[in-house]
């Protein structure tokens, strides 16, 4: 679906109108109005059109901000993917818009920092949310009493009440955490967010505030207070097939955009209850991502293969499916519309691609460390590795580095100690860091021995880290912008575009995170 020009466009006629208008002029108390239009049909024949004298207005007061995560999608895809489709709604926001080249997104690059990078401001320094799955130091098992603490924490499917089921059912306290220094309560995972997120500052700035996303638990986009946002739609990503399936992740997508649709045209995610298209809303996409998994990229300059080709189409039609929206319901020039990613994917050239099974790793620490290990995270490109007892951790990894066992997992880089603390919280002091994270070559995969997947996200390479970034809007001169930016500027130029103070975010005063350039 293509965009009407006028989204690009803007109101190019009104801009004329506004800046020559009719021009009147008061001689001794009379209205002079012939001599007036003279002026303009003579001032008309003598701009040059491409003086810049009849540019297309600024543009209006940014009233919506509409983002989008398109999960996957390198900075490279947005660029190989608009030169090839110059017609595309892509191509037509970029024409518009900023983009800016070297944005990289979350460390770790897994879809629940990454979002929360872009929501809140932060990083896991401030979040407190180190990955989808991780381990905390200060918190008891679900359905404890509380007597002992330290955990597992993973916020996917497995808090729902049942996955088969397309709202998951909601999430089930018995299967949350439990806070010991509150009462032994459930976390629930806004409550595990430290910071608040743009959601919250907007609804207490009295905006409308949406989102739309694929699993219960990114109810955690809340934040702290739990209210940030109004019209919350959370489908489960594991009832519908989406996970192993790119054609089932398309009509998942589908879902989703349908319920950003009817935000749009005045309705809740449901459709069935009016209400005002919010000031802050937007969803993720999840086709493009498994499109990478499955099918992959012919070579290393991200040319994608015919199946991962389709599922950009697709993505790039819904985009144009809700620009279309906004047009007709003359929201085009009051909303900010920014296209990015939680996260890429690695590696791009298959040929690079190599398993390393996750029973290696726990397998070496069984042998040479027994009962040593609390929790060893394994997810794509990155181990995450937390000790029951801290003070080994240098004895460990003196055993990891031994060449056989590096070997064993492919390793290329071990971060421990100070070069750990260099990118991280202290884990002594954090309940959260990991103590130990083993960072694979490039091509590298900790995942199940039968995965038939071609590339995942999580850790630290380039192709993990360097996604799609395009804010547009009708007015905007088109930039690309190259200079090195982080997903986390993106939270405080929202609250700019919408006339609030970025200051208000509390990872934006803690890690000095400053608005995006241009």
């Amino acid at each position: 679906m293509k965009t009407d020009n006028n989204f690009i466009a803007g109101s190019r006629n009104d801009s004329y109108a506004h800046k020559l208008g009719s021009l009147t002029y008061v001689f001794t108390g009379k209205v002079i109005l012939g001599f007036g239009f003279l002026m303009l049909i003579w001032l008309v024949g003598r701009a040059p059109v491409s003086s810049g004298a009849f540019a297309a207005a600024p543009p209006r007061q940014v009233k919506h901000v509409l983002l989008i995560s398109v999960d996957g999608l390198h900075a490279l895809d947005l660029a190989n993917f608009i030169k090839s489709n110059p017609q595309s709604n892509l191509a037509q926001l970029s024409a518009h818009g900023v983009t800016y080249t070297q944005a990289s997104t979350s460390k770790p690059s897994d879809s629940f920092p990454g979002l929360m990078s872009i929501v809140t401001g932060g990083s896991p320094i401030s979040t407190g949310l180190w990955y989808e799955g991780a381990y905390a130091r200060d918190l008891s098992p679900a359905g404890s009493d509380c007597k002992t603490t330290g955990t597992e924490v993973v916020w996917d499917s497995g808090i729902d009440r049942d996955k088969k089921l397309v709202d998951g059912g909601g999430i089930d306290p018995a299967k949350l955490p439990l806070d010991p220094k509150k009462g032994c309560s459930p976390v629930y995972p806004h409550d595990y967010l430290r910071v608040n997120t743009i959601f919250e500052v907007v609804h207490q700035a009295n905006m409308r505030t949406a989102w739309v996303d694929k699993h219960p638990s990114y109810e955690m986009t809340n934040g702290p207070s739990g209210k940030g946002v109004e019209d919350l739609f959370t489908p489960e990503l594991a009832a519908s097939g989406a996970s192993r399936n790119v054609k089932a992740a398309e009509i998942f997508d589908d879902m989703k955009i349908n319920a950003v649709l009817n935000e749009i045209n005045g309705k809740d995610h449901s459709g069935t209850r009016d209400a005002p298209t919010p000031n802050l809303f937007g969803t993720s996409l999840q086709a493009v991502s498994m499109g990478q998994k499955l099918a992959g990229y012919t070579n290393e300059l991200g040319h994608p293969s015919e199946i991962l080709s389709e599922t950009l189409r697709h993505a790039d039609d819904s985009i144009g499916k809700l620009l279309m929206a906004l047009h007709k319901r003359s929201l085009e020039d009051s909303t900010l519309v920014i296209i990015t990613s939680k996260h890429g994917e690695s590696p791009m050239d298959p040929r690079k691609r190599q398993l390393i099974a996750d029973t290696i790793l726990e397998g070496i620490m069984k042998t040479s460390h027994p009962g040593a290990l609390g929790f060893a995270y394994q997810d794509g490109d990155l181990a995450s590795i937390w000790l029951k007892e801290q003070t080994q951790t240098q004895k460990i990894v003196d055993t990891l580095s031994k060449p056989e066992n590096e070997s064993a997992t492919d390793v290329e880089e071990i971060l421990a100690g100070e070069s750990l603390k260099l990118m991280f919280n202290d884990p002594l002091q954090d309940a959260r860091t990991p103590d130990i994270l083993l960072v694979p070559r490039l091509g590298g995969l900790y995942m199940e021995a039968d995965t038939k997947f071609l590339a995942e996200h999580g850790g630290f390479h380039k192709q993990d880290i360097n996604v799609a970034l395009l804010l547009a809007r009708p007015g905007l001169q088109p930039q690309i912008i190259k200079t090195p930016v982080q997903t986390t500027q993106i939270a405080p130029t929202i609250l700019r575009a919408l006339g609030l103070n970025p200051q208000a975010l509390q990872a934006v005063q803690k890690e000095k995170t400053r608005e995006l350039p241009n």
